[in-house]
C-alpha cells in the first residue's frame, strides 16, 4: 500500500507544480521500416525549420515527441537524434511515406472496421425486440439470449473493434502524429456511439470523413463530417425539414416534420465559428433551413447520405451577410459550409484548439494569431497551421515543457510505449481472449475516457482540470501497478530489457536504470529524491528488517512508481 501512496503523491507533485487475429505478441519496438524503393525518396512536402531553444537537444526531442506522438519507446529518442528532429517530423507530416505494416496486420482482426454500413446493420442487428422482451419476463435464460444473440454478433463488437483499434494505433504505429490528429479531430466533431444507428455508422465515420482529411483541408474535413450519416443522426439534422413537412414514407410516414435547429448551432459554436464567434440566433435558424433535407437513406438498413429535395426549405436565406437565393436545394449546405470555413473567427478558435493541443493549456495570444493568419493564408490547410504551430519558439519553450497533463488515452498509450509493451491480438470470436488493445481501452474508460462514448457534442476536453483529481490518479497509480505486474490481459511487459545489466540487489541501480529507460534520464533531482528514499521499504527490497540477505528489488513496484512520477504523468 506504501508503494501506491509514493505514487499518488509523485503525481500530486505535478498537479501542484502545474496548476501553479492472432495471439502472437505485436511488439512496440522491432527494427526500423525498411524503404522498399531503391530510388531515394522525393523532397518532403514541407521543410521545417526548428527555432532557437533554451531546452536541451534531448529535452526537444522527448517534447517533441511527447506531443506530436504517443510517447517515445526506448530507443526513440536515439533513433530520432540521428535522424534530426526536423526530419522526423517531416516524415510525421506525410504519413504516408512512413510503411506502417505491424499496424496494418494487427487491424485485420477487427473486420468491422472497414465494412460499409448496409454490411455492418445485417451482420451485427439489434436483438429482437420481442426477444428482449421474453428475457425481460423471465421467460427465457440468459443462456438462450446469448444462443439466440451471441454478444459477438451484437452491435456492441462494432464499438469494442473501434476501442481496441484506436489503442492498438496510439501504441504500434510508426504514424504517431496521425493518429494523434485523427483523435483530436473525431474528438472536435464528436459523436456518440451510444445514439441510436449511430453503432453502425461510427467506424465508417472516422475512416472516411475524418481520417483522410485530418491532416488536409478544413473546409474538406468540415464538408465530410455534415454529409456523414453519424454526424447526421447524432444532432438529429436527418429529420430536419421544412416547415409542416409530412413525409409519405419512412420511419417518420405521416408525422408532421419541420425545422431541427441541432447541428445548425453546433457547426456554429463547436465545429467552426466558437461560442462568441459573432453569429445570432437567426442566423442559427437560417443555418438550419439550408440543411434541411440532409438526410439519410434508412438509417436502420441502408445507412447512406440522402439529400431529401422535397423536404428543403427553398426560401432565400441570409447567413452572416451572406444571401443564399431561392431554391438551392442541396448546395445551400455546401455554401454554408464555404462560408463558415472561410469565416476569420473560424481561423482563431481551430488555432485556438490546435495550439490549446500541442502547447499549452492557455496557449499564447501571438502564437494563436500567427497560426490564425496561416488558416486564413493557406485556406484552411491543417497540415500548415500545425507546421506554424510547433516551429513556433513557444512550441519548444521552456514554458510548454511539460506544462499539459496526459489525458486518460494518452496516459494508458504512452506507459505501454515506454515499457515497451506486447499487445496480443484477440483470440476467436466469442472467447475470453479481449486482446490487448481493448484491454488497454478499458484502462482508459476506467480512468474517465470511454472512447467514442462521450454523450455532449463538445467532446472530451483538453485541459488539465478536467482530468485531475484525488480518484483519477490513483485509478492512473493503479493503472501503472498492473500494467508493470502483467495483470492487463493481452499486455505483456518485460521490464528486464529496461532494467538491462543493473543488479537487482542495488535499488538505487535499478531505479536510476529505470529514470533512464522511462523518462530519457530526464527526472529531475526532487523526483529521484522521492523515489530514493522509498528503496529501503520492504515492498520495494522485499525484505523484512529481520532479513540479513541481499535485496531483491521489486522492479515492477519500482516500475510503477516511476510512471506515476510527475516528468511522466506530464507531457
Amino acid at each position: 500500500m506504501r508503494a501506491r501512496a509514493v505514487g499518488l503523491g509523485l503525481i500530486t507533485v505535478a498537479v501542484v507544480a502545474g496548476a501553479a487475429c492472432s495471439n502472437a505478441p505485436l511488439s512496440t519496438q522491432g527494427p526500423a521500416p525498411a524503404f522498399r524503393a531503391a530510388a531515394p525518396e522525393p523532397p518532403p512536402a514541407v521543410r521545417v525549420t526548428l527555432p532557437g531553444s533554451t531546452l536541451s537537444e534531448g529535452q526537444q526531442i522527448t517534447h517533441t515527441l511527447n506531443r506530436l506522438s504517443y510517447g517515445p519507446r526506448p530507443g526513440d529518442v536515439e533513433r530520432v537524434r540521428k535522424m534530426g528532429l526536423g526530419q522526423w517530423i517531416e516524415r510525421q507530416l506525410e504519413p504516408g511515406r512512413i510503411p506502417d505494416d505491424r499496424v496494418e496486420a494487427a487491424l485485420l482482426a477487427f473486420p468491422t472496421l472497414t465494412m460499409p454500413v448496409p454490411d455492418l446493420v445485417r451482420a451485427y442487428p439489434e436483438p429482437d425486440q420481442k426477444v428482449l422482451a421474453t428475457l425481460r419476463s423471465g421467460q427465457m435464460s440468459q443462456e438462450e439470449m446469448r444462443a439466440m444473440a451471441p454478444p459477438e454478433k451484437r452491435p456492441f463488437r462494432i464499438a469494442a473493434e473501434l476501442q481496441a483499434a484506436k489503442l492498438t494505433r496510439a501504441v504500434l504505429s510508426e504514424r504517431q502524429l496521425e493518429q494523434l490528429v485523427t483523435n483530436f479531430w473525431f474528438n472536435h466533431f464528436n459523436v456518440d456511439v451510444r445514439k441510436g444507428a449511430v453503432k453502425w455508422m461510427v467506424a465508417d465515420y472516422e475512416r472516411t470523413a475524418i481520417r483522410p482529411h485530418a491532416l488536409g483541408k478544413f473546409r474538406d474535413l468540415l464538408l465530410a463530417t455534415a454529409r456523414h450519416p453519424a454526424m447526421l443522426f447524432y444532432l438529429d439534422n436527418w429529420m430536419s425539414t421544412q416547415a409542416d413537412f409530412v413525409p409519405v414514407a419512412g420511419p417518420a410516414k405521416g408525422r408532421k416534420l419541420g425545422l431541427n435547429e441541432n447541428y445548425a448551432r453546433e457547426i456554429m459554436e463547436l465545429h467552426t465559428l466558437g461560442v462568441d464567434g459573432g453569429y445570432t440566433q437567426e442566423d442559427v435558424i437560417e443555418v438550419a433551413r439550408a440543411f434541411t433535407g440532409w438526410s439519410i437513406d434508412r438509417p436502420r438498413e441502408q445507412g447512406t447520405f440522402r439529400f431529401v429535395r422535397v423536404a428543403h426549405d427553398n426560401g432565400v436565406k441570409r447567413i452572416l451577410g451572406h444571401v443564399l437565393p431561392a431554391n438551392g436545394g442541396e448546395q445551400d449546405g455546401v455554401k454554408v459550409i464555404d462560408i463558415l470555413s472561410g469565416h476569420p473567427s473560424t481561423a482563431k478558435f481551430i488555432a485556438t484548439k490546435l495550439a490549446r493541443r500541442f502547447v499549452s493549456d492557455e496557449p499564447p495570444p501571438a502564437l494563436v494569431e500567427r497560426a490564425a493568419r496561416t488558416f486564413r493564408d493557406t485556406d484552411g490547410d491543417i497540415r500548415m497551421v500545425v507546421v506554424t504551430i510547433i516551429t513556433s519558439p513557444e512550441f519548444l519553450s521552456s514554458e510548454a515543457h511539460r506544462a499539459k497533463i496526459k489525458t486518460p488515452l494518452e496516459i494508458v498509450a504512452s506507459s505501454v510505449r515506454a515499457v515497451d509493451g506486447e499487445l496480443q491480438g484477440p483470440g476467436a470470436p466469442g472467447s475470453q481472449q479481449p486482446g490487448g488493445g481493448l484491454a488497454l481501452a478499458q484502462q482508459v474508460n476506467r480512468l474517465g475516457e470511454p472512447l467514442y462514448q462521450q454523450q455532449p457534442p463538445t467532446g472530451y476536453p483538453d485541459v488539465a482540470e478536467a482530468w485531475v483529481n484525488a480518484g483519477a490518479l490513483l485509478n492512473r497509480m493503479n493503472f501503472a501497478l498492473g500494467l508493470t505486474a502483467n495483470r492487463v490481459p493481452g499486455v505483456r511487459v518485460d521490464l528486464s530489457r529496461a532494467v538491462g545489466s543493473a543488479d537487482r540487489r542495488k535499488p538505487e541501480q535499478v531505479l536510476d536504470a529505470l529514470l533512464r529507460a522511462v523518462l530519457q534520464g530526464q527526472a529531475t533531482s526532487e523526483t529521484r529524491s522521492v523515489l530514493a528514499a522509498q528503496l529501503d521499504d520492504p515492498e520495494i527490497t522485499r525484505a523484512t528488517r529481520d532479513d540479513r540477505g541481499p535485496a531483491d528489488t521489486d522492479v515492477e513496484k519500482l516500475a510503477a512508481l516511476v510512471l506515476g512520477s510527475p516528468e511522466f504523468q506530464r507531457k
